[in-house]
């Protein structure tokens, strides 16, 4: 007699989960742009580095980046806005669910993940007007200063990410690749709104703006190792320092 039975599906065969959109792609190209801006600002802190060239660059993009993520705060995609994330009425009840083991998933931001932005840009933010405006030694402690406490907030960011992943079997570096999230974890979730209609024109003419008003401040802003080059005519070790 012939065997009706069916065979198991393999994994392969498997059908994937449904997906929900999520982060939209410029959310997400600000993100890993800023991480690599970030890195290279470090690695080119020192001025015996082979990026060393790229140290003042590095930090006039990170200036423009923070401008766009500013103003795609308010005119983004759903879960980009701050709105949709600065909850704080929501931080004693998101700390009561570590605590208690039952994490709850977040479709965007979670209440402490939206500080942490918050926390991440300003810093970034101080370290590129210190940096910018450094003249005076109190000016350069204050800018390394700051530095080292976003390597201490870059560690927290991470060490969350990955714990948040684990606790609640949401993969949150995943989403920010892709911009989805597995729709089974988060029933009667509808897709994210998508920016606003005049979104790309109003941050296209802030990138500009900033643009500009960076090479307004700085003319060398986006020359590779043309400030250490004007301070070796110069001959002064002030103007030869290199913002770090």
């Amino acid at each position: 007699m012939p065997n009706l039975s069916t065979p198991p599906l393999s994994s392969a065969a498997l059908p994937s989960p449904a997906r929900i959109r999520v982060w939209d792609l410029p959310v997400r190209l600000f993100h890993w742009l800023l991480v690599a801006t970030i890195l290279i600002a470090f690695l080119s802190s020192e001025e015996d580095s082979a990026l060393a060239a790229w140290h003042v660059p590095a930090g006039w993009i990170a200036a423009i980046l923070i401008a766009f993520r500013i103003v795609w705060g308010f005119v983004g995609g759903e879960h980009a806005r701050f709105s949709d994330f600065l909850k704080p009425r929501q931080i004693a009840h998101h700390i009561n669910g570590l605590f208690s083991g039952k994490a709850g998933r977040s479709i965007g931001h979670n209440a402490l993940g939206g500080l942490a932005i918050i926390a991440l840009l300003g810093t970034v933010a101080g370290i590129i007007y210190t940096g910018a405006a450094m003249q005076r030694e109190t000016e350069g402690g204050l800018h390394q200063a700051l530095a080292n406490v976003l390597l201490g907030l870059i560690a927290l960011h991470i060490i969350a990410v990955i714990a948040m992943s684990l606790l609640t079997k949401d993969n949150l570096i995943d989403a920010f690749i892709t911009g989805t999230k597995r729709a089974d974890l988060h029933p009667g979730v509808e897709d994210a709104r998508p920016p606003a209609s005049l979104a790309l024109p109003v941050v296209a003419i802030v990138i500009a703006g900033t643009t500009y008003g960076a090479m307004v401040v700085d003319p060398l802003a986006f020359t590779p190792g043309a400030h250490a080059d004007a301070g070796e005519r110069d001959g002064s070790p002030e103007k030869r320092r290199t913002p770090r």
